[in-house]
């Protein structure tokens, strides 16, 4: 009897994972090519010189001899008038800092170098050396980017067409991760997957969307203005995924964001094979769950029920159509996500391994931070209470509400200054008349 309901219960909780699958995957299908493509010819605009917005790119680099100096032969190549490059050395112990001297000597109109060689208390380094461009700026708009990554000739006067033409605040251009290896086809075709869940790219520019939000740090454009209305980057001095956090802090002031493809426009490579993305992962992933553990458990739980239930499926007889429908869907969604990202969609087939490595490096990273008590980030421990205060993904939203319950009362209390107001008002208008 007991075994019966068991095997009711399961075959029953199989199919409704089957329904979410699909529901997700035809989502998807119906609604990411609605997503603009800024590598179409609808965006190669060429604007008048008086009306080009003026661009500042801040490139913040530590350590990056090795990629710093062809992410700037991109930029100065880049065909766009309004132009203007900070190359950030963040404390390099390499050759970075001679690297960006030597550009900005070589192209002062379009180069300039900042030096940083001391970090304040209370920031991380990534943090503080954006910070430092956007003062030493003055432009309209800021890109903020990684010292390695490429852009094509075209791609940021095309993402500045979009920008205007969208009324945006903040712009992403989805990077094109450069595969250089069968671990990295494996964890980024995964983690392109896996992202539909978390974050819904066609949601992104829906006010109402809150928890659809987007951040990357290899293309994070914003409005000057628009930053200044959030504070600049001091309300989070101390969040390790910075640019996630900066998409929540749009998100949640209410500003216009926008994300867009550009195959082939900005191109990134992660890291070197499947380990080097784990260790890159590593120092992430604790972050976005507020350096909780019971948190990070069941989000690595939901994972692996989400993306392996289909394998126990497969061997059980009346669960074997629905496995085989989830597969499909997986199948579905690679081939999607793979037209946009340019990560085959045969990865696909390696799924499974591509679960078990995100699911290791996500224990990893909590593992690593709960054993030490905090992060040492580039030389700086920083204890996990204070990590902690500064990373709870909630936190923007409320400070938000609380921003607008203050507004709203504010609009009250003149509202009812005026009402108070209306009667002498009133009185001395007849007196005039």
């Amino acid at each position: 009897m007991i075994g019966a309901a068991w095997r009711g219960a399961a075959e029953y909780g199989v199919w409704l994972l089957t329904a979410l699958w699909m529901w997700r995957t035809n989502e998807a299908i119906r609604r990411l090519p609605d997503v603009p493509d800024v590598s179409q010819p609808q965006w190669d605009l060429i604007p008048p010189d008086d009306a080009v917005p003026s661009l500042t790119v801040v490139v913040p680099a530590r350590n990056e001899a090795e990629n710093i100096g062809a992410t700037l032969e991109t930029l100065v190549a880049q065909q766009y008038t309004g132009l203007r490059v900070l190359a950030i050395d963040d404390r390099s112990t390499d050759r970075t800092r001679q690297i960006v001297d030597e550009f900005a000597e070589r192209y002062p109109e379009r180069v300039a170098a900042i030096h940083i060689d001391y970090l304040p208390e209370g920031w991380l380094g990534k943090t503080f050396a954006l910070e430092v461009g956007t003062r030493n700026s003055s432009s309209e708009y800021l890109l903020f980017t990684d010292g390695d990554v490429l852009f094509s000739p075209s791609s940021l006067r095309r993402a500045m067409a979009f920008a205007a033409m969208t009324h945006a605040d903040h712009v992403v251009v989805m990077p094109t991760p450069q595969v250089k290896g069968r671990g990295e086809g494996m964890v980024l075709g995964f983690l392109s997957v896996f992202g539909m869940w978390l974050s819904r790219p066609w949601r992104v520019s829906d006010p109402l969307a809150r928890r659809d939000v987007i951040g990357v740090g290899a293309f994070n454009l914003v409005r000057r203005e628009a930053l200044e209305v959030l504070g600049g980057w001091e309300p989070q001095r101390l969040a390790v995924i910075e640019d996630v956090t900066l998409g929540r802090r749009m998100k949640a002031a209410g500003l216009r964001q926008r994300v867009a493809f550009g195959p082939e426009l900005v191109l990134v490579h992660w890291a070197k094979g499947a380990r080097g993305i784990v260790r890159g992962l590593s120092k992430n992933f604790f972050a976005t769950v507020n350096f909780r553990p019971i948190f990070m458990l069941i989000a690595c739980a939901v994972m692996l029920v989400l993306f392996l239930t289909l394998l126990a499926a497969l061997v059980w007889w009346p669960t074997i159509p629905a496995a085989l429908i989830m597969l499909c869907c997986i199948g579905a969604c690679y081939r999607v996500t793979g037209e946009r990202s340019r990560i085959d969609a045969r990865y696909g087939w390696l799924y499974p391994a591509g679960v078990f490595v995100v699911a290791w490096a996500m224990v990893r990273s909590m593992l690593s931070v709960v054993m030490r008590r905090g992060v040492m980030w580039r030389g700086t421990f920083y204890p996990l209470r204070e990590l902690r205060m500064h990373n709870n993904p909630l936190q923007w939203e409320r400070s938000a509400a609380q921003a607008r319950r203050a507004e709203e009362k504010g609009r009250l209390r003149v509202g009812a200054r005026l009402l108070a107001l209306w009667p002498a008002l009133r009185s001395k208008a007849r007196k005039k008349d």
